[in-house]
């Protein structure tokens, strides 16, 4: 009973449009293309990345997401290309999305260690609500729908994206125009449409010896609806084999929002996250959310899986090492 009535709450959340509505990753610091699409052709070589995120374990109908990238450069490094794919449930809702991402990379030094890039992106994203998983508070609830609710939009993002080989920084913004596109008009649709969410992140790799590097860096994140969120993150790459990290996810106080409850925790989660280069080509993380609130009277933790592969041997890469 416990269960149902906390998803019920996030449910209403989002059909309220007060959240964040965006799938969260843990581990979005080995791939940025899922936050910004400048970040696309930043490795520099063809490589195929993959999340699967299972949140909130022991919530049923808890968030649920998986998600591939391929990401690729052309034009002699100046310009990087990148497909990504997505499908993320919580409760009745569902969204699949892919965006095609489009970044300009501007050499910012002689070396060509340092990079400007600006980057677009263009999708198509699949919005849907089951009205048979939800729970009536009373028979024929006028309010639920009686079977599956869907709608297509097309959507996009942009982003601006600086990184050396030692300091990266990120502005982006996605859902830019799929509540334009809303064509809920006639037809009492009950389906969430996204708001536009910002992304500010940057970061540092400093080394510490020959083989150990350390890598502070941040994410913050708003929607102009929901609590901003902020994360911390701290990590340590170990004979450029193995990064080691934590994170901790609370959010901030940047402007008034004076609409939100004022009783929201603000202190959301403790994240420890490792990441191996398994050979020269692969690359495997994980990472384990523990909730700092409530929520973690219901809810075993979540738990998020990546797998990377580079169609080239790594070690091309290491004379100018992309880490971030």
């Amino acid at each position: 009973m416990k269960r149902t009535f906390v998803i019920s709450v996030l449910m209403l959340a989002g059909l309220a449009g007060k959240a964040q509505q965006d799938a969260q990753f843990s581990q979005y610091m080995f791939n940025g293309i899922y936050i910004n699409p400048a970040y696309a052709g930043y490795k520099e070589e063809l490589n195929v990345h993959s999340f699967y995120r299972s949140q909130w374990t022991g919530i049923k109908r808890a968030p649920v997401t998986m998600s591939v990238a391929v990401d690729a450069i052309a034009n002699n490094r100046k310009v990087g290309l990148a497909l990504q794919i997505a499908n993320d449930r919580v409760g009745a809702q569902s969204t699949l999305s892919g965006y095609v991402n489009y970044a300009y990379r501007i050499k910012m030094s002689g070396d060509e260690s340092s990079r400007l890039a600006f980057g677009i992106g263009a999708g198509l994203m699949q919005l849907g609500l089951d009205g048979s998983l939800l729970e009536p508070g009373e028979v024929d609830d006028a309010y639920i729908p009686a079977g599956m609710q869907s709608t297509v939009l097309p959507d996009a993002r942009a982003g601006v994206y600086y990184s050396n080989n030692r300091v990266y920084a990120g502005f982006s913004v996605d859902n830019l125009v799929a509540r334009y596109f809303d064509t809920n008009e006639g037809r009492n649709l009950l389906v969430p449409v996204p708001r536009p969410h910002y992304y500010l992140t940057a970061g540092a790799l400093i080394p510490l010896s020959q083989d150990v590097q350390l890598k502070p860096s941040f994410l913050l994140k708003d929607d102009r609806g929901g609590p901003t969120n902020l994360d911390v993150n701290a990590f340590m790459l170990l004979n450029e084999r193995l990064w080691l990290g934590v994170s901790y996810r609370t959010s901030v106080s940047l402007y008034s929002k004076d609409y939100l409850n004022k009783s929201l925790q603000k202190t959301n989660s403790m994240v420890g996250l490792v990441e191996v280069f398994a050979s020269e080509r692969w690359r495997i993380g994980y990472a384990y959310d523990y909730s700092l609130s409530s929520l973690r009277t219901y809810s075993g933790g979540s738990h998020e899986i990546s797998l990377g592969f580079y169609l080239k041997s790594r070690n091309v890469r290491m004379t100018s090492p992309r880490y971030f």
